[in-house]
């Protein structure tokens, strides 16, 4: 099920259970996962992309191995909002994964969420090979992140608290 906005996806969430952040790439996929109480976004893996039905089984599999209920897949707009080629792609990605699982899915705007995930790497001090490896999963991890502090507002405002939020 592909959520209309945040607040869908925050309800469709059974309580206590991680949520996946995904940052798509044309040659690779980002993962990153939350806590349990869905308060902490972290990078876990990349997925070196093949076809599209060996990505989703080694997706959906990690997935299943690390409990998620749900998937943010980050939505990469334009600059100016307007919806370009990779954002199609994205869609058409959330639309064939939906017909292999359960899990609700939501969009997460992820503009400059790779160029932040740089700059973190870069004030660690990472080299040069080392950020070329993990960058798309702390970009996730930025999206994801992103989604739970949205969520977390949301359930504290008045009329919030989502059957998923604790």
């Amino acid at each position: 099920m592909i959520c209309a906005d945040i607040e869908a996806f925050a309800a469709a969430l059974p309580p206590n259970r991680a949520v996946a952040g995904l940052d798509l790439g044309d040659k690779t996929i980002g993962v990153a996962l939350s806590d349990l109480r869905r308060s902490v976004a972290t990078p876990v893996e990349v997925i070196r992309r093949e076809k599209f039905t060996l990505d989703a089984a080694r997706l959906l599999e990690l997935l299943t191995a690390r409990g998620a209920c749900g998937i943010v897949l980050g939505l990469p707009l334009n600059m100016d909002g307007s919806v370009g080629p990779r954002v199609q792609a994205t869609q058409a990605f959330a639309r064939n994964l939906e017909k292999l699982t359960a899990l609700p899915i939501a969009y997460w705007d992820e503009r400059l969420s790779t160029v932040a995930a740089e700059r973190a790497l870069l004030e660690a001090d990472a080299s040069r090979k080392k950020r070329r490896e993990v960058i798309d999963q702390v970009a996730a991890g930025y999206i994801l992140q992103g989604a739970l502090d949205r969520m977390s507002r949301l359930a504290r405002e008045p009329g919030g608290g989502f059957g998923g939020e604790t």
